[in-house]
């Protein structure tokens, strides 16, 4: 049972996000007769909001590990991004407290035209390292990626499976105290995937804090000790992680 009166690394309060969606119009008979072949529907409104995010409250304390799940476009992701600082709110206090290593889209800013050698400075830059950290751990990471020769290849001949375990070792080379995690491993060898997931283990135990969104909830139910239930940008459930998931499950049915 985590004690609530241990220290909270995150705290958001009404934390809203608020998308505007803007839509086409057809403004004249070219553009009308264009849609009604491809079936376009005419559209009345120029834009409307989407509320990602609707009115979050959420305390997160030193030894918790919380699943989040939802189904898809519930704001489950959304969530892990504003918690990281990688999207800003529309609205609504956050307080985060410790270093925090969010594994969301890793590889994302890679540069195809680089090297993998490169793309170690350049990527681990963008995830807030600084060039001695890297440094440090360039020949670790090298070695955990397991690219050989091809580490001074450009990035654009690397395959999926390569890029993500470049990335993954890049992201994953200081054990953060907060631990943000969205589903990362979708490529990758059987091999790679056993080792990735020891490292994940490590950082988890070495954390003060994790939070991890997987629609797996068999890993959920067994990494994570809380889990929130999110719908439509709101938490509809905050308790023990066996209670979540089987009222997620009912929900499904229902």
């Amino acid at each position: 049972m985590i004690n609530k009166s241990s220290r909270v690394y995150v705290g958001l309060q009404d934390v809203r996000l608020i998308y505007e969606l803007h839509h086409d119009r057809t403004n004249n008979l070219k553009e009308y007769i264009i849609n009604f072949f491809r079936r376009k529907k005419y559209v009345d409104v120029a834009k409307e909001k989407l509320h990602a995010l609707n009115g979050i409250d959420l305390d997160i304390h030193e030894g918790e590990r919380v699943g989040i799940i939802g189904l898809n476009g519930a704001g489950k992701s959304t969530l892990l991004k504003v918690i990281s600082g990688i999207l800003k709110p529309s609205s609504g206090r956050i307080e985060v407290h410790g270093n925090i290593q969010p594994l969301i889209e890793i590889g994302a800013g890679f540069d195809p035209e680089f090297t993998g050698r490169e793309n170690i400075y350049l990527n681990s830059y963008m995830l807030g390292f600084t060039k001695k950290q890297v440094q440090a751990q360039e020949d670790k990471i090298i070695e955990f990626a397991d690219l050989g020769k091809f580490i001074d290849t450009p990035i654009k001949y690397y395959s999926s499976g390569m890029s993500v375990r470049l990335a993954f070792s890049i992201a994953t080379m200081i054990s953060p105290e907060i631990l943000v995690l969205d589903e990362m491993l979708s490529a990758g060898d059987a091999a790679f995937l056993e080792k990735a997931k020891k490292r994940i283990d490590g950082l988890i135990n070495q954390a003060k804090i994790m939070v991890v969104v997987s629609h797996d909830l068999s890993l959920i139910q067994s990494i994570c000790n809380r889990c929130l239930i999110v719908r439509q940008g709101k938490v509809i459930f905050d308790g023990k992680t066996e209670n979540a998931i089987k009222q997620y499950l009912e929900s499904i049915k229902s």
